[in-house]
């Protein structure tokens, strides 16, 4: 049976600010390509799994990590609520206090996912409406696929700003101080190793009162966000205990997670390239705006022109040909004289082999050169 994480044991009673020295872990090496392949080995050997971005990927030592943590609530379930849980989920937000930058870990609070998160500030603001907290006029503003824009509408005098950053943390840097939001989430199951499902809300410590609350409600409602979010009622927090494993095996590569994410938008930019070039066409943002994902344009014979097509066309590439790979339609704007209607977004993660791409591309290639196109494809 496998032990019990280590850092889990030294918090007893309760009690966060035990100040027993753990004993000093030996120093680990840097992980082997071998080792990687053996991270990831209960992957689906059979598949090009280059989409990363949906769900993410969880290494087995963090596997074995999260489901050590299962048992020992499944042995003494009650002793285990009472003395492990909240120090257990406190210890985690400490390490992403950290990851993130932000000034303390009041503002850091664990949820489900960035959806969960985005309903959490949607109730809040959608409560203060409704209780006229904002004066006529005052609107709220969704943008959809724009990014770096929290200067500008400070400078345009925008009261309060939430990123929805899904992908962000492990693919991209993330600073609270820097980025200077109100709100702000982000996955650790997509790009940051950790199993389903678990996220961060950062909530920036302010002298108005926020009101936030989780969308479950439990006994824990009213003693802020942070409380609130660590007990929603029986069920699995594991997933929540292991961020501070996930950054021990990050720390296994050259340059941690920051190197992971530099060889990430290498070598996607460098397979996105090859992709395009093999299809004579083009990639859908500059290399540059790209980090662990890069949208490549696919051969304009295919007929994509619907999401149903891409739909069916994504179904096809994963049921014949044991390629994973998101589809979009992208429909032509005015006075557009690009033939390009369908992108793929590729991504790129540790375990993620050259091959894998060069199989995509001979499937893609199979269908052209046979004439296939998307009205012709069933589902």
């Amino acid at each position: 049976m496998a032990s019990d994480p280590q850092p889990l044991d030294l918090i007893e009673n309760g009690d966060p600010t035990n100040h027993n020295q753990p004993t000093k872990k030996p120093k680990l090496s840097l992980i082997t390509p071998s080792q990687v392949l053996s991270e990831f080995s209960h992957h689906d050997l059979d598949v090009a799994r280059i989409n990363n971005g949906s769900f993410g990927s969880c290494p087995k030592s963090v596997l074995a990590a999260q489901h050590a943590y299962q048992l020992k609530y499944l042995r003494q379930p009650d002793a285990f609520y009472f003395n492990h849980l909240k120090p257990s989920i406190l210890r985690s937000r400490t390490v992403i206090k950290d990851l993130i930058n932000a000034d303390d870990v009041d503002e850091v609070s664990i949820v489900d996912n960035a959806t969960t998160a985005a309903s959490i500030v949607l109730q809040q603001i959608g409560r203060a409406f409704a209780e006229g907290r904002f004066d006529e006029g005052d609107t709220a503003v969704m943008l959809h696929y724009a990014y770096e824009l929290v200067k500008i509408c400070r400078d345009e005098g925008v009261d309060q700003i939430f990123v929805d950053a899904a992908h962000a943390i492990g693919s991209t840097n993330v600073d609270m101080k820097e980025i200077g939001a109100d709100f702000y989430t982000s996955n650790l199951h997509k790009w940051f190793f950790c199993p389903p499902a678990v996220a961060f809300l950062y909530c920036r410590k302010s002298d108005k009162t926020l009101d936030l609350h989780h969308p479950v409600v439990s006994h824990e409602y009213g003693n802020g966000l942070a409380i609130e979010s660590a007990w929603i009622g029986t069920r699995d927090y594991s997933a929540q205990f292991v961020v501070p494993e996930v950054v021990e095996f990050v720390n296994r590569f050259e340059g941690g997670i920051e190197g992971i994410r530099t060889r990430n938008h290498e070598k996607v930019v460098e397979m996105g390239e090859m992709l395009a070039k093999a299809w004579e066409t083009n990639l859908g943002s500059p290399p540059e705006m790209c980090s662990s994902m890069v949208m490549v344009g696919l051969p304009a014979c295919l007929g994509i022109s619907s999401d149903s097509d891409g739909f069916k066309l994504r179904t096809h590439l994963r049921d014949c040909f044991g390629v994973e790979v998101p589809i979009y339609y992208r429909a032509p704007k005015d006075g557009d004289m690009n033939q390009l209607t369908g992108y793929a977004r590729i991504s790129h993660q540790v375990y993620n082999i050259v091959d894998d791409y060069y199989k995509f591309r001979d499937a893609v290639n199979k269908l052209v050169n046979n004439r296939v196109t998307c009205a012709a494809l069933s589902c």
